[in-house]
């Protein structure tokens, strides 16, 4: 016997319409292709499945015995390519996620970049919130991955976080104006003195710089405040003061230098984030794969300011 899924959907689509010529039309064949088809599968089956009739086709007790059997191989078949073609990224799927906005215009655009030329088919959906606000969506269900700076006690009985990198904030310039120091790194003290560019209070990275300034009994001169990363790298490029900025977001920006701060430095750790409850869907696992090898990229280019996580060093 040499039933095949092809005559399988034939014969559910006659049914369905209880008309061959309907039925041709539905499945845009040959009326004469279909006959055969049904032909083929009452000959291997050894049984007369419709009653033909000008008025229509009928089932046979024989057809209605094999329609429901039809079906649920029918639907079976389909589930097994929708996930085969899930585990190879090529036609469906959905991952959500989510990142601070200096992750955003830095190693997330990688990220993206390398995931939807290896996996077209799979929709992309971006939140760019700080690192407390990408916790809360994540535990409403509204994303799958987040990639974070921050977290607490409470954050890591509720998700799985898996540490990426160690990066070192440092201090940037305009390329086209003096250094701003002579030596390889500068002092909190320097900084302070130097007309200073901060974010937004919403940003994780504003209450790093204020409690370092703070603890060292330091007030920078600000000259601008409240911007976000995008505006304060080009207000920089264009000599209007100096920012503390992770490393990462120097990578091909050939308007910006940077120097290192002097011991003790300030770093951030970024960590991806997923619900501890939740299995990942297989586009959402292509998707960590991807994120570390990036990150581990990353590492390479930024040399000595940027070191992968122990726990994937």
């Amino acid at each position: 016997m040499h039933v095949n899924l092809e005559q399988l959907q034939s014969f559910v689509t006659v049914a369905r319409f209880g008309n061959f010529t309907r039925a041709a039309e539905e499945l845009y064949l040959a009326q004469s292709t279909l006959s055969r088809q049904i032909t083929a599968l009452e000959h291997d089956l050894g049984a007369e499945l419709f009653r033909r009739a000008r008025g229509g086709s009928t089932l046979t007790p024989a057809g209605e015995s094999l329609l429901p059997l039809a079906r649920r191989m029918l639907a079976d078949a389909e589930s097994v390519r929708r996930d085969l073609a899930e585990l190879a990224g090529l036609e469906r799927g959905r991952v959500r996620l989510g990142a601070t906005p200096t992750l955003c215009i830095s190693l997330v655009a990688e990220v993206l970049s390398a995931f939807h030329a290896e996996h077209p088919g799979i929709e992309l959906h971006l939140s760019e919130q700080g690192s407390r606000r990408l916790l809360d969506e994540l535990a409403s269900g509204e994303l799958d991955l987040a990639l974070i700076t921050t977290s607490d006690g409470r954050s890591a009985e509720r998700f799985t976080l898996a540490p990426l990198l160690v990066e070192e904030l440092v201090v940037i310039s305009s390329a086209g104006m003096p250094p701003v120091a002579t030596g390889e790194a500068v002092s909190l003290a320097e900084v302070a003195a130097l007309p200073q560019i901060v974010f937004s209070a919403t940003y994780d990275l504003r209450g790093t710089t204020d409690a370092a300034f703070a603890a060292a009994g330091l007030t920078p001169e600000i000259v601008l405040e409240g911007a976000e990363m995008d505006a304060v790298l080009r207000f920089v490029e264009r000599g209007l003061g100096v920012a503390i900025v992770p490393a990462m977001v120097l990578i091909d920006r050939p308007g910006l230098r940077s120097v290192r701060l002097e011991a003790p430095t300030l770093t951030r750790t970024i960590s991806l984030a997923r619900p501890a409850d939740v299995a990942p869907a297989a586009a959402v696992e292509v998707m960590q794969r991807t994120i570390a090898t990036t990150a581990t990229a990353f590492a390479d280019r930024a040399g000595e300011t940027m070191r992968l996580a122990p726990a994937n060093a």
